[in-house]
C-alpha cells in the first residue's frame, strides 16, 4: 500500500482540495469583512451602542441550533447543498445592501440572522464534504490549512472591509461580500468528487448518542469546550490588559489581534506535520498548554510579556480546535456527518459566548491580573484531558465507512 502525500504543498496540488479552500478563502474574506462592519452600520444608522451589539450578536444567533441545522447535509446531497447555501447569502446580502435603513432596523437583524443560519449549515456541509471528497490521511493537513485561510481573511478583510465601509458606506460591503459568495458557489459546481445522495431516513428515527462513541473524539471535544470557555474569559479581559495593564489606548488592542493572528496562521500552516507526529491528543495538549502560558502571560506587566502571550494565545488555541474536528470527520460515520458536525460547533463555541459574559462580569471585580492567571492554569489542567491516554495519530485511526 502506498503511502499518500500529506504537506501543504502536495495537499494544494489535489485539485478537490485547492477548490474548497479556494472557495473558503473568498467567502471567509468576505464574511470577515462583514462580521466587523454589521455593528458599525448599524451604529451609524441608529447611534445606539447596544443595537450595534446586538446587531454583532445576530450574526450568532443560529449557533445553539447548529445541531439541527447541520442535520440538513445528511439529508441532501453535500455539494447542491453548499452551493444553495452560498447563492443563499449572497441574495440576503443584497436585499441588506439595496433596504438597509434606521426605521428598517427589524429587517437589517432579520438579515444578519438567516445570514448566520446560511453559515452554519456551510459550516456542516463542508466539514461534511470535505471528510468524504479527500483521503481521510489528508484531513489534518486540509483543516489546517482551512484555518490559516480563516484566520489569513480575519487579518485582511477588517482592514478593507473598514476602508470600504468609510468611502462608499455599508452597501458596498454587503455587495463584495455577496460577490464573495457568487464565487465560492462557482467554484464548488467544479468538484468532481463523489457526492452520493442520501438514503432516505425513517420519520422516526430512534436518537442516537450526542457523539460518536469515540474516547478520542469525546476527549477532544471536552479538552475544546472548557478551553473555548476560557477563552471567552481571557477575551472579556482584553481591555482591562491594554487599559490598567498596559495604559494604552483601547486600539491598541488591535495589534494584539494581529499578533495573536499570526500565531494561528503558523499553526494552521503546520497542523498536518505535528499531528502526524504527536497525535490527535497529543497536538491539542499542547495547544492547550500553549493557550494557557499565552493567557498566564498577559497577566505579566510590561508589553514584552503580553505580546508574546498573544503569540501563545494564537498558536496554542487553534490546535484543540482542528483536532476534533479532523477527529468529527475520520471517525463519524458518513451518513451522521453533519449532525456531528452541528453539534461539535455547538459544544465548541457556546462556550466562548459563556465565557465572554462571565468575563465581563468577573473583570469588573477582580484584578485582571488575577483573572487571568487562574484561567491560564485552568487551561495548563485542560491539557491532562486530551494526554490522558493514546489517540491515534493522523491517518492511522481506523477509518469509518464513508459511503
Amino acid at each position: 500500500m502506498t503511502t499518500t502525500p500529506r504537506t501543504a504543498r502536495h495537499l494544494l496540488r489535489d485539485r478537490e482540495a485547492s477548490l474548497i479552500l479556494g472557495a473558503v478563502l473568498v467567502s471567509g474574506f468576505g464574511s470577515s469583512a462583514t462580521a466587523l462592519v454589521a455593528g458599525v452600520w448599524v451604529k451609524e444608522l441608529t447611534a445606539s451602542d447596544s443595537l450595534a451589539a446586538l446587531a454583532t450578536a445576530a450574526l450568532w444567533a443560529a449557533v445553539p441550533a447548529a445541531p439541527w441545522l447541520g442535520a440538513l447535509a445528511d439529508r441532501f446531497r453535500r455539494r447542491p447543498l453548499l452551493v444553495a447555501t452560498d447563492l443563499a447569502a449572497a441574495a440576503l446580502l443584497l436585499l441588506l445592501a439595496a433596504t438597509a435603513s434606521a426605521d428598517r432596523l427589524w429587517l437589517i437583524l432579520a438579515v444578519l440572522v438567516l445570514y448566520g443560519v446560511c453559515g452554519t449549515v456551510h459550516d456542516a456541509a463542508g466539514t461534511a464534504l470535505a471528510a468524504t471528497a479527500l483521503d481521510p490521511r489528508l484531513l489534518g493537513t486540509f483543516n489546517g490549512l482551512r484555518l490559516t485561510a480563516n484566520e489569513g481573511m480575519k487579518l485582511l478583510a477588517p482592514l478593507t472591509g473598514a476602508a470600504l465601509f468609510t468611502w462608499y458606506g455599508g452597501p458596498a460591503v454587503a455587495l463584495l461580500d455577496a460577490l464573495t459568495f457568487l464565487c465560492a458557489a462557482a467554484l464548488y459546481t467544479l468538484l468532481r468528487a463523489p457526492d452520493p445522495v442520501p438514503e432516505p431516513r425513517p420519520r422516526r428515527r430512534p436518537r442516537g448518542p450526542l457523539l460518536p462513541p469515540s474516547p478520542t473524539l469525546r476527549a477532544l471535544v471536552t479538552a475544546g469546550a472548557c478551553t473555548m470557555l476560557l477563552a471567552g474569559v481571557n477575551g472579556a479581559s482584553l481591555y482591562a490588559v491594554v487599559d490598567t495593564g498596559l495604559g494604552r489606548a483601547p486600539s491598541w488592542a488591535g495589534v494584539l489581534y494581529a499578533v495573536q493572528g499570526a500565531g494561528s496562521v503558523a499553526t494552521g500552516l503546520a497542523a498536518g506535520t505535528l499531528m502526524r507526529r504527536l497525535g490527535e491528543r497529543g497536538f491539542a495538549a499542547g495547544g492547550c498548554a500553549l493557550f494557557g502560558l499565552g493567557v498566564a502571560a498577559r497577566a505579566l506587566p510590561g508589553e514584552a510579556p503580553v505580546l508574546a502571550g498573544s503569540l501563545l494565545i494564537g498558536a496554542g488555541l487553534p490546535c484543540v480546535l482542528i483536532a476534533a474536528l479532523t477527529a468529527v470527520q475520520r471517525e463519524t460515520p458518513a451518513d451522521r456527518l453533519g449532525v456531528t458536525a452541528g453539534r461539535v460547533h455547538t459544544l465548541l463555541y457556546a462556550p466562548n459566548a459563556v465565557g465572554l459574559v462571565a468575563g465581563a462580569g468577573l473583570v469588573a471585580v477582580t484584578d485582571h491580573r488575577v483573572l487571568l492567571a487562574a484561567a491560564g492554569a485552568a487551561a495548563l489542567c485542560c491539557a491532562a484531558v486530551p494526554a490522558r491516554g493514546r489517540g491515534a495519530r493522523s491517518g492511522e485511526a481506523e477509518e469509518v465507512p464513508r459511503r
